[in-house]
């Protein structure tokens, strides 16, 4: 099996990035990343994930369903946060977490190029990223 074939096959987009995230779809569409790597993105109504789950459920689905997630704003704030669940659980074959450095420059198009680059460089070489619990693009 190649590397890329060990990867995920969906992206989970965090509620608050969703429309940040059509952007930046429509960058891989046309730059043909979803030609070479069949990916898809799923929003939490997709996967009936409520919008206000907490970072934990989310971190947990995310793992058990072998998705990547991207975001842009969990935070330290709580035990059940996204930073603190990755203290706590993550593990050498956990999937990363994708943040995006800076939500607002997506309307940027060089910018949502370099995320869209970074993003698929993580997709495609996944196992090289295995724990390393937060990934940020670009």
């Amino acid at each position: 099996m190649t590397e890329a074939g060990q990867g995920a096959s969906a992206i989970l987009v965090d509620h608050n990035l969703e429309g940040h995230a059509t952007l930046l779809w429509g960058t891989l569409l046309a730059q043909g990343w979803l030609d070479l790597y069949p990916l898809r993105i799923v929003r939490f109504s997709d996967v009936g994930l409520a919008r206000n789950s907490t970072d934990r459920e989310v971190w947990m689905f995310v793992q058990a369903s072998r998705m990547l997630l991207l975001t842009a704003n969990r935070n330290m704030a709580g035990e059940d946060s996204l930073e603190q669940v990755l203290r706590t659980e993550n593990h050498a074959d956990a999937l990363p977490v994708i943040t995006v450095s800076d939500s607002d420059r997506l309307f940027e198009f060089h910018y949502r190029e370099l995320c869209a680059e970074r993003l698929m460089e993580i997709v495609l070489y996944l196992p090289n990223y295995l724990g390393a619990a937060r990934l940020f693009i670009p």
